[in-house]
Formats: C-alpha cells, structure tokens, sequence
C-alpha cells in the first residue's frame, strides 16, 4: 500500500511540475509578443464555398518573382503549377528557363546546369543554409511555401506581419543592430526590413499598389502555395455531404416503409 502511494505521489508532482513549466512557457510566448491581436481579414478562400481570388494570385505571384525571391524560397511549389492560377504553358515554360538547375550525370558522369522546366521545383535564391546565412547579416531567410500552416493565425498573421512595421520602437525598448520593429512578430525584432511599401511593385493589371493591397495579394498566393488543391477538395467534400444527404434520406424513407408494413 505504501509503495503505491509513493508512486501516485511522484506521479502527481511529475505531472504538477509539468503544469508549471506549461504554464511558464505560455507566459512567456505571451510575453514575447505571441498575444498581439490579429486583425482579421475577409479572405476568398474562408469557408465551404471558398476559392482563390485568381486576380489576387497573379498579383501575388508578381510580388513573390520581384521582391519576395531575392531572400525566400518555395521549395515545394513547381513552375507548372503556375498554371492552376491562370498562367499559360508557354509563360510556364518562359519563367522557368530563367533559372537554372544542376542536373545529371551526363555520359561523362559529372554534374552540369540546365534551364529550368516546368517540371522542375522553383530554384532557390541560395544554395544552402550557409550561404543564405551569409547574404542576410547571419539571419536565415524561411522558405515560404507552407508558411501560411506553419504559423498561428496563418493568412492573417502574415498579413499584420507585412503590414505592422513602425519606424521606431516604443519608448523603452532598444532594437538590437540591423533589427526592425514588428508589432505582430514575436519579440518584435525582426531581422527583415519591410519589405513592402504603397508603389513597391506596379501591377500589371493596374490595381492600385498600395500596402494592403500587397500584403493581400502577396498572402493570397502563400495560401495556395500551402494547399494548392483546397479548391478541389472543397468541392469533393461538397459532393460527399450531399451524396450523404440523399442517401440518409432514403434510409429513412426505407426504413418508414419496412417499418409501416411490420405495424
């Protein structure tokens, strides 16, 4: 008897402990910047009936190519799949032979570059980790491509991220060297400078260039590049809950008669 209470004993101081390191940790979550509000946006991708805005994308797409590039990588997005946004194969194909990749062996067994392909994942703006590193003062430039589910509040964190930078910090609190001040980003240091402004990039289509309207746009095209079949999933899950509509209703309208017969 003895033996077991000792044993429930640790066991609850175990899980006590546990409890307060839990709780100091979200503390200090809260602390560092984690409890900021986030406004939130009306998306056309929310909801059952959701889909991409493919004015946004387009948008997004040429916010990515001409200023989100030069740091971040999309890793796990091909050239082709531009195409399920609204581009055509031979701008598919364009955008893709800017860029080169290593391919082989050939005959001779070495390694050579080629023009990208469509086929081919988008070419990152560095080689590795080291080099990123290097080019961007010891920060690490995160690839993009699931940044939307890899962060709380996903579209809308990203969008207060582009949007809340101040010039200065608060009163009190000193930026350490080449960090920026972001209401959103825990800690509120950042390593990245804003990187979007009103006019930063000129649309082709002619929407105003504003900051919202980037950070929008430029957070639209993340989204897909998260789930870029959540349209087709949507409307398959569409078709499944009304297939299970009917046929619980003729379940029921089975079971009516089965049972009006038996009375």
């Amino acid at each position: 008897m003895m033996s077991i209470c000792m044993k429930l004993s640790r066991t609850l101081g175990t899980a006590f402990t546990g409890l307060l390191l839990a709780a100091a940790i979200s503390t200090t979550a809260q602390a560092s910047g984690d409890s900021v509000k986030l406004e939130k946006q009306d998306w056309s991708f929310n909801g059952i009936f959701g889909t991409y805005d493919r004015g946004a994308l387009k948008r997004g797409y040429q916010i990515y190519s001409e200023v989100c590039v030069s740091c971040h990588s999309l890793n796990y997005v091909a050239y082709r799949n531009l195409m399920d946004i609204g581009f055509e194969e031979d701008n598919v194909k364009e955008i893709a032979a800017e860029f080169e990749v290593e391919d082989g062996p050939n005959d001779e067994g070495e390694m050579y570059l080629r023009p990208a392909r469509p086929s081919d994942r988008f070419v990152a703006p560095y080689a590795n980790e080291k080099a990123s590193r290097a080019a961007n003062n010891g920060a690490f430039p995160p690839d993009l491509s699931l940044m939307v589910k890899a962060r709380k509040g996903g579209p809308d964190y990203l969008y207060g991220l582009l949007t809340r930078y101040q010039e200065e910090a608060p009163d009190g609190m000193e930026l350490a060297d080449g960090m920026s001040y972001n209401e959103v980003f825990p800690g509120h240091q950042i390593a990245m400078a804003q990187p979007l402004d009103d006019d930063a990039v000129e649309y082709e289509d002619g929407t105003p260039a504003t900051l919202v309207q980037h950070a929008k746009d430029v957070t639209t095209v993340l989204a897909w590049a998260a789930s870029p079949e959540m349209e087709q999933r949507k409307r398959l899950g569409i078709k499944v809950m009304l297939f299970l509509f009917v046929w619980t209703g003729m379940l029921i309208a089975l079971k009516k008669k089965i049972w009006a017969k038996l009375h």
